[in-house]
């Protein structure tokens, strides 16, 4: 988000796995390439892909690898550990809950639905939103305006849709 007004964008290039042992044990990884930014600004991408922000050069791949998932409320818990330029954070969110952390780090999840999709594959469907810091990955370009204010915000929102489909 920009000091002054939010800007959103979207990564187009997102992947990821997963696997639950016999004895219920989750782990899985999602990987987003940094490069794949978009915000319907060709200069601003370029400027984010800089070493300024993403790096995507040096750190092409953001991460977020799964450690854990069990039962909460009426939904899952999950933690996991957010990688970005090389700086890995815990980070943990709940569906169907909320899970604030220290303020600046936090996700809520909503379980949309489960279901049989038309191909015969069990799928889930999660909308996830939460912040992170800039900061905590070393993002800390930054320029004041006129008024004193920066130009960027250190907090960054997130907002992700996620289908995960059930394996053979």
């Amino acid at each position: 988000m920009w000091g002054l007004a939010p800007v959103n964008g979207v990564f187009s290039e997102v992947s990821g796995n997963g696997t639950v042992s016999a004895d219920g044990e989750v782990s899985g990884t999602v990987r987003v390439a940094a490069a794949s930014i978009d915000t319907r600004n060709a200069r601003r991408d370029a400027h984010l892909r800089s070493a300024d922000f993403f790096d995507s050069g040096n750190h092409p791949d953001i991460t977020f690898t799964v450690d854990g998932i069990r039962p909460s409320g009426q939904g899952v818990a999950v933690t996991g550990a957010l990688t970005v330029r090389d700086r890995t954070r815990p980070l943990s969110f709940a569906a169907a809950a909320s899970v604030r952390g220290d303020g600046e780090i936090w996700l809520d999840a909503e379980i949309q639905g489960r279901d049989v999709d038309p191909w015969g594959n069990e799928r889930v469907g999660l909308e996830i939103t939460g912040q992170i810091s800039r900061g905590d990955f070393d993002m800390k370009f930054n320029q004041a305006l006129g008024s004193g204010n920066m130009l960027v915000a250190d907090k960054v929102k997130l907002a992700l849709d996620v289908s995960a489909v059930k394996q053979a």
